[in-house]
């Protein structure tokens, strides 16, 4: 299940990344799965570490 989020959170950044630099309006939901997806990313490292 913690493979898939993170599968799910790479997505979401690169999917950002290229509406945010393509120049792409998504609206502002974007935004809120970023967000999610750098928490989610977030966990993972700190998971591995510790």
């Amino acid at each position: 299940m913690g493979n898939l989020l993170y599968v799910i959170a790479v997505i979401l950044v690169i999917a950002w990344a290229i509406s945010y630099f393509g120049g792409y309006y998504t609206g502002g939901i974007i935004h809120i799965l970023l967000v999610i997806a750098i928490i989610a990313i977030l966990l993972r490292v700190i998971r591995s570490a510790a």
